[in-house]
């Protein structure tokens, strides 16, 4: 996808979370954004189903209730971000920035976290069942508990 098409994706869904007629939620679902810079964006609600977002910057994006299953973010910068809510059932983030990140009520069953950085992360009833979280780092408070590992 080239960024003309992801600019595009994007103002439709930013119409569609409006209630536009005009407006299409975003569905990624299998895009090769790899590196792509979504600083700050807004995808509540996005589908990027098997998405390759490895080494994306999506600090302070807005994911929340968003569909990532088995999406790859690996070294992802994806802290300060809103994941609350979100479904990311077995998405890779290995070695990914999730500092600061609100994962609140996230299904993250069987994803792999390992050696994610989740300094000052809000994971309260995060469903992290089966997520590998080897060499993950907590060395920081982790905000609330975990709804179960």
């Amino acid at each position: 996808m080239n960024n003309t098409e992801l600019e595009k994706t994007i103002a439709l869904h930013t119409k569609w979370l409006a209630d536009n007629r005009e407006g299409v939620r975003a569905d990624l679902t299998g895009a090769n954004l790899r590196g792509v810079n979504l600083r700050s964006a807004i995808l509540i609600g996005a589908v990027l189903t098997g998405a390759d977002l490895g080494g994306a910057n999506l600090r302070h994006t807005n994911l929340g209730g968003a569909v990532l299953i088995g999406t790859n973010l690996t070294g992802a910068d994806i802290g300060g971000a809103n994941l609350r809510s979100a479904v990311m059932r077995g998405a890779v983030l290995i070695d990914a920035d999730l500092s600061g990140t609100d994962l609140s009520w996230c299904d993250l069953t069987d994803a792999d976290l390992s050696g994610a950085d989740l300094r000052d992360a809000i994971l309260g009833d995060a469903d992290l069942s089966g997520t590998d979280l080897r060499h993950a780092n907590f060395s920081s408070n982790v905000r609330q508990p975990f709804a179960s590992c």
